[in-house]
């Protein structure tokens, strides 16, 4: 039992992560994106058996602002669960997704009213994209269930969200100083631009091709200044905001595969693209399975 206490909730980030990587490597198999949707399947479990034999626990984890914003990544896995079970458990899928979607909302409110209406600059970290542009995940599989106008709402607003915190986030960055347990959250950076970019792909039958390619190429600009801060916190020992080496490599490399696919769909030449995904694939895939194995070194290490 003091193994599943042990378990920092921010593993959720990595449930995230795994889920996502599975849908990234869906192209290479199907057996290897439920591979990886069962180990997300694993995190979860232990997730709500921690949630269930020490709420206090949790709790207490929760009330930090950063503890808060992470906790978003929950039912942002959620979500992308429910397009998992879809094919073997049809009946649950769209509650499970409702579900999710309500739970995201509730927690956009609660940290509206305790950390926006009561705003402290020492309070804001890159884990309020999570809690503001992470519903974008809706846009993200609105296809699987239909809800076009709903994914549009959502992207809509995180996309407005983004652009507002990239300048109160980067002021705070450059403003105070950050604690090392809190120096890798700085990748998080790299998910909100690539999330919007796939989202926009997901949830806008017509596209448009000047916004895609400005949407491309934001994401790779942010995405190369998380990578090149991620040389640095490889150095680090492991914090739990490891969490942040993996969603957003992975759905930075979602985001250009997608805008590759739908590019070249418009008639362009972006050939130059397809290396660029499959490096951006082995990154985002070596990153998630690291910070998955460094999360149950520490779960499993006697002290």
């Amino acid at each position: 039992m003091e193994k599943i206490k042990k378990i920092p909730f921010a593993f959720s980030g990595v449930m995230l992560g795994m889920a996502a990587l599975g849908n990234l490597l869906q192209s290479y198999g199907e057996g290897i994106r439920l591979l990886f949707g069962c180990v997300a399947f694993v995190i979860l479990i232990l997730l709500l058996l921690k949630l269930i034999l020490f709420p206090n626990a949790v709790k207490e984890e929760l009330s930090t602002p950063i503890g808060a914003g992470v906790f978003a990544t929950f039912p942002m896995a959620l979500m992308l669960f429910s397009v998992y079970v879809k094919p073997f458990i049809p009946g649950i899928s769209f509650p499970l997704w409702v579900f999710a979607n309500a739970i995201h909302i509730v927690l956009i409110l609660y940290f509206t009213k305790t950390y926006i209406l009561h705003f402290e600059e020492k309070n804001v970290h890159t884990v309020w994209y999570i809690v503001y542009v992470g519903i974008v995940v809706a846009s993200l599989t609105t296809p699987a269930y239909k809800t076009f106008a709903y994914g549009q709402a959502a992207f809509y607003f995180g996309f407005v969200a983004l652009l507002i915190l990239l300048c109160v986030v980067t002021k705070r960055y450059v403003k105070l100083p950050v604690p090392d347990p809190a120096k890798p959250l700085m990748m998080i950076y790299a998910a909100p631009m690539a999330l919007c970019t796939a989202g926009y792909i997901q949830a806008f039958p017509e596209k448009n091709k000047s916004f895609v390619l400005f949407l491309l190429v934001a994401t790779s600009v942010i995405y190369l200044f998380a990578l090149f801060k991620s040389i640095q916190f490889l150095r680090f020992p492991f914090y739990p905001s490891y969490a942040a080496f993996t969603f957003p490599f992975v759905i930075s490399a979602i985001a250009t595969k997608q805008c590759f696919a739908v590019l070249t769909k418009m008639g362009m030449n972006v050939a130059f693209l397809q290396p660029v995904v499959l490096v951006e694939t082995i990154i985002a895939a070596v990153f998630t399975i690291y910070a998955c194995l460094r999360y149950f070194q520490f779960i499993l290490a006697e002290k």
